[in-house]
């Protein structure tokens, strides 16, 4: 068993919970403390852009079992980590308060870009349950939303706002939503999904700036044309959260630059959002942004740091990387790491339907494949690319 007698966990949701939760399910019997920026105990995001927005489900319908279990955590809630020692050992924190550790894990996530609201009220990001609950508070039948970005948390945000009798728009600066992830053929199919359901597409033109009197009233665009709007919604990507290790000595890089088995230095490991490390299944580095990896890295990185020096505990994390999105009565999975510019065969099913599974492929392999309502079909693909999935014999399978 380690000798580590404290260690600490600097983020305190999906991959800092679970990372905690693993490190006493494999024995950990030191002193644990986790440290978030938020008030309440770590929750579910997902539901945020989609139950939760919608009403159907709150606070305590999403908080992780694992946060009231009795796993002998000290709770340091509603604080901010303000910078690392990595020579001392000690975190520093809002306030003046320092935690001192022997083993480390960084968990912070990242955060949402945001656009210059100048102040009016009525702009929204959305990733905490606060933001979820402000924005269901403003939309109801009628409302006029406008979503700015048209990726995964864009969508479902107009999805769920139209389904609530909202009128929708949605703008993308992109030539169709998710175009840098799925390449134009599966972006404009992912944007006619929306047209389907009367939401306004507007591709391929970005935000100039917002206008109103006090509250938003209406949104300009870079095309010179504006948008009528209650209430905005910007998801336009994240940005990691690591500014507390500059001068640290630990390596940033879009993230927590880790290397193959999630260690950042001795003693400290990283999981989650925050995370980006050489992911040997594609040969490239990645920082995975998706629920399950933050569940299975937190897990990974909690085992690593118990390893230590131990060559035969350690393991290379190699996942293949796996998300869904529910959008209307669409269920969108996606297994793999695609690039907008591999090539895209639809093998099953069809893209008229909204029901079809398309695969991904360079380099002579199968690198992703990407569905709607076809869920068995994506984690059977999800096995074989972890597997090399020969392009070739996929299309000729089909």
């Amino acid at each position: 068993m380690s000798s580590l007698g404290s260690i600490v966990v600097v983020g305190a949701s999906t991959a800092g919970l679970r990372a905690a939760e693993v490190l006493r399910e494999e024995g950990f019997d030191g002193r644990l403390t986790l440290i978030g920026d938020e008030d309440a105990k770590p929750y579910d995001r997902p539901p945020l852009s989609k139950q939760v927005l919608a009403g159907s489900r709150g606070a305590d319908d999403i908080r992780f079992p694992a946060a009231d279990a009795d796993l002998g955590i000290d709770w340091r809630l509603g604080t901010t980590a303000e910078s690392l020692d990595l020579a001392r050992r000690v975190v520093h924190l809002a306030g003046g308060e320092t935690v001192g550790f022997d083993g480390l894990v960084v968990a912070t996530g990242c955060r949402p870009r945001t656009i210059d609201a100048g102040g009016l009220a009525g702009v929204h990001t959305l990733r905490t349950l606060d933001d979820s609950l402000a924005i269901r508070a403003e939309v109801e039948k009628g409302t006029r939303v406008v979503v700015v970005g048209a990726g995964f948390i864009g969508a479902e945000v107009a999805a769920t706002c139209r389904e609530q009798g909202a009128e929708v728009t949605m703008v993308e600066a992109l030539p169709q939503p998710l175009a840098r992830v799925l390449g134009e053929e599966m972006g404009a199919v992912c944007g006619e999904l929306h047209r389907d359901h009367g939401v306004d597409v507007r591709t391929g033109v970005g935000v100039d700036g917002f206008e109103g009197d006090q509250r938003v009233e209406r949104v300009r665009l870079s095309d010179g044309t504006t948008v009528d709007a209650d209430v905005v919604v910007v998801g336009i990507g994240v940005v990691p959260n690591t500014e507390w290790l500059e001068g640290s000595g630990v390596r940033l890089d879009n993230g927590v630059v880790c290397d193959d088995t999630t260690l950042v230095a001795p003693g400290v490991v990283a999981a989650g959002d925050v995370a980006r490390w050489p992911n040997l299944a594609f040969d490239e580095m990645m920082r995975v942004e998706h629920w399950e990896n933050a569940l299975e890295m937190g897990a990974h990185a909690a085992r690593r740091l118990l390893a230590g020096d131990d060559a035969a505990r350690i393991e290379v994390y190699r996942p293949i990387p796996w998300f869904w999105s529910d959008q209307y009565d669409r269920k969108i999975q996606m297994c793999g790491w695609p690039r907008g510019t591999d090539d895209v065969h639809v093998v099953a099913g069809s893209v008229e339907e909204r029901r079809f599974t398309a695969l991904y492929g360079r380099g002579g392999r199968v690198t992703a494949a990407f569905g709607m309502n076809m869920p068995a079909r994506i984690v059977r693909y999800r096995f074989a690319i972890a597997d090399g999935l020969d392009w070739a014999d996929a299309l000729a399978a089909g």
